[in-house]
């Protein structure tokens, strides 16, 4: 199945959906039986897509698992730098070496999509197809969160007005509702206003879909089974009491299982050169982990020689909670890291430039100056370290762009070198598979070295402290200084047997420190948290460090005011 070694055939397409236009689609159930999946397992799903019965596919085979392989990067600008072309790059990479390569990616929220960001399904000749379903629905996973999700919002505003037991305290809501759009006029709202029999009015609010805890839990779940027992863990509230009351208590989560039993099932896709890819849940990389499905990862070890997936954010977050939250619940151990870079990161990180999402890159930022990637270097150098925490020591990708400078490129292999790190070039985007080649190679040979993976933290750490070790040594903060309210929260928490859980710290993505305008890897600061939430069903606890947004807002100019249907009636101005 390995493609020749060379550049992708030119198809005069310029824009990524023009791009997976041009492509040709194999049948889902080739690609199924190349991983040699077996044919009940596989369930097709219109054109290019199946869903997979991870019931049907457990200890299917008895072949060794493949190696796992993380993609994250360094701090990102506003814009990101490609770690999810870059995982589909590397994949194809992988292939094009002979080997059998899967990538395993969340799917992208419809927020987003109709935003600023745009979609998730990678970009130029490193694509995930059908783009077009990718990005808008896909099989209805999020619509299945969101429903059930909603249904037990409902469950508990009945509870209230029916004054079930046990009685909850209309003061200690925790479970608000959710929309997989980006709705600032929903953040903050009121319900039960009207007559008696509209229910109780309160204080409310919504958060965007991905950032769901049933979404956490779809993606931390290793079965049907525990998924059950993951939703009746959610906690929705406080009873008259102050004790905590369950979705099991309120009778929801067994109608909530039975609404999620499809969306259980990870979609299997393609990509450009038709390898496979796994796209499935989609956890909030701020306030969840921000990490694909458990199950997923799973099915494409036992079928592959190597299973590529992505983190969210930079590696301070999103690998942060893969090696902490994810690998603690899946049980498997990382063999080889990948760290994303770009030379516009890097000199943005020297303090020199001004980037806004959604704005064109400023004209000073592309110019040829290779002693900004030395200023801007010291975040990445801090992100190496971080990775290094935990045992592992990454691979650089450098993510090539169209105006990089070579002298910048020698700059960025420079100073990797100085603390025994390669760095590749990748032009995955513009040259598919055969432009990710070297970083293919250089990812191959670091995962066959014995890996040294360890935990930041053990479990029996008490939740404040693991929650300061992640700021001193992945942060670089001097330490935390915890609100008086969060500081009891956790202390209750750690008395009641929560001690033992992950934890996870929701702060900007855009800076090493809580402060998204600190570029670089600000030192002489400590860490304020302001707030703290409990995630039973997902099996963490969440701190709120700075002002985090759970819904976000549309721009004055989304995406969404440019995406239409031309004459043909195919879509127009995706991205």
């Amino acid at each position: 199945m390995a493609p020749e070694a060379t550049k992708p055939a030119p198809t005069g397409a310029t824009d990524n959906l023009s791009i997976a236009r041009a492509a040709r689609l194999w049948p889902i159930e080739e690609i199924a039986h190349h991983l040699g999946l077996p044919g009940e397992a596989v369930e097709p799903y219109g054109r290019g897509i199946a869903k997979l019965d991870p019931t049907t596919l457990l200890n299917w085979n008895d072949r060794p698992r493949g190696r796992y392989v993380l993609v994250t990067s360094m701090t990102p600008t506003p814009p990101g730098e490609g770690k999810t072309t870059t995982a589909i790059g590397l994949v194809q990479g992988l292939q094009r070496l002979g080997h059998t390569a899967t990538v395993a990616l969340r799917q992208p929220s419809m927020g987003p999509t109709l935003g600023l960001k745009g979609g998730a399904t990678g970009g130029g000749y490193s694509q995930l197809l059908p783009m077009e379903r990718i990005n808008l629905h896909l099989t209805g996973d999020l619509h299945a969160v969101g429903a059930a999700h909603n249904l037990l919002a409902a469950m508990v505003d009945n509870h209230l007005y029916h004054r079930l037991a046990p009685e909850l305290d209309p003061r200690e809501i925790y479970w608000q509702r959710v929309v997989d759009l980006n709705d600032r006029a929903l953040r903050h709202i009121v319900l039960g206003l009207g007559g008696a029999g509209d229910g109780v009015p309160r204080q409310g609010s919504f958060e965007i879909t991905a950032a769901s805890e049933v979404m956490a839990v779809l993606a931390l779940a290793d079965s049907l089974a525990d998924l059950r027992q993951r939703l009746g863990r959610l906690i929705v509230g406080l009873d008259r009491d102050g004790q905590a009351v369950t979705a099991e208590q309120i009778g929801a989560a067994g109608a909530m299982t039975v609404l999620l039993k499809e969306a259980l099932k990870p979609n299997l896709l393609q990509t450009l050169e038709h390898a496979p890819a796994l796209l499935h849940a989609g956890p909030f990389g701020n306030i969840a982990h921000g990490n694909s499905s458990i199950i997923a990862d799973h099915i494409g070890l036992g079928a592959s020689d190597f299973l590529v997936t992505e983190a969210g954010f930079g590696a301070d977050m999103g690998a942060e909670r893969f090696f902490n939250i994810k690998c603690r619940a899946s049980g498997l151990i990382p063999d080889a890291v990948v760290l994303v870079v770009t030379v516009r990161a890097l000199k943005y990180h020297s303090g020199r430039h001004q980037v806004v999402a959604g704005q064109p890159l400023p004209a000073s930022l592309l110019a040829e100056h290779p002693e900004e990637i030395h200023e801007g270097g010291v975040n990445l150098l801090k992100q190496i370290d971080n990775i290094r925490a935990h045992g592992l020591t990454p691979v650089v990708a450098i993510n090539a762009f169209p105006g990089d400078h070579p002298s910048e490129y020698a700059a960025i292999r420079d100073l990797v070198a100085s603390v025994g790190v390669r760095a590749e070039v990748s032009t995955h985007v513009r040259d598919g598979g055969y432009g990710a080649q070297a970083l293919a190679e250089a990812v191959a040979e670091a995962a066959e070295a014995d890996s040294n993976f360890d935990f930041l933290y053990p479990d029996e750490l008490p939740l404040a402290d693991k929650m300061e070790r992640i700021a001193t040594r992945i942060y670089g903060a001097d330490g935390v200084d915890f609100a008086s309210r969060a500081r009891e929260r956790l202390d209750t928490w750690q008395q009641q047997g929560y001690g033992t859980l992950p934890v996870c710290i929701a702060k900007t993505h855009l800076s090493l420190s809580s402060d998204q305008q600190q570029l670089g890897a600000p030192s002489g600061w400590r860490l304020p948290v302001r707030e703290v939430r409990l995630s039973a069903g997902a099996g963490f606890v969440y701190a709120l460090a700075g002002d985090i947004r759970t819904l976000p807002g549309f721009s004055a100019s989304p995406a969404c005011t440019r995406i239409d249907i031309d004459e043909n009636g195919d879509t127009v101005n995706l991205y």
